[in-house]
């Protein structure tokens, strides 16, 4: 399925894109006017230029771009970030640098991808008991299978 969504491109650069025609997420690049040096364990806020309107219903998801993750250790802070249907303000990318080493931020880089999903709101049913499962209340780890 295909949706129209309105975008203002303030940068100098394309459009967010789509890789591959079975890709997710379309690649966010930064619209910087130097480059941005990202110390080891430091976090930065990248302007894109990018402005969008969502429909109701919808968000857009803010996630690491996997290669920078692997090979740099560069990663969306609060991943995934979420863009809001009534958001107008300009998308920006929160990235920290989890390696040892700087990271430079160029002009242009493909710094994020963005994935535009479908959501709900939920409304509360207070309730004195919830309904049993074969789960219950254990988490985190509790089956101790491997």
């Amino acid at each position: 399925m295909i949706m129209k969504i309105q975008i203002i491109n303030k940068s100098k650069h394309a459009l967010p894109a789509y890789e591959t025609s079975l890709s997710a997420g379309m690649d966010i690049r930064a619209n910087i006017s130097e480059p941005i040096v990202l110390k080891p364990l430091a976090r930065c806020l990248v302007p894109t230029g990018l402005y969008i309107s969502l429909p109701e219903g919808y968000e857009a998801q803010i996630r690491p771009r996997s290669g920078l993750a692997i090979k740099k250790g560069i990663t969306v802070l609060n991943s995934p970030g979420t863009i809001d249907a009534d958001y107008r303000g300009e998308i920006c990318i929160i990235l920290v640098n989890l390696s040892a080493e700087e990271f430079i931020i160029q002009d242009g880089e493909r710094v994020a991808q963005m994935i535009i999903a479908r959501h709900e709101q939920a409304q509360w049913e207070q309730v004195d008991v919830l309904d049993e499962t074969e789960r219950g209340e254990g988490g985190f780890g509790h089956t101790g299978k491997k």
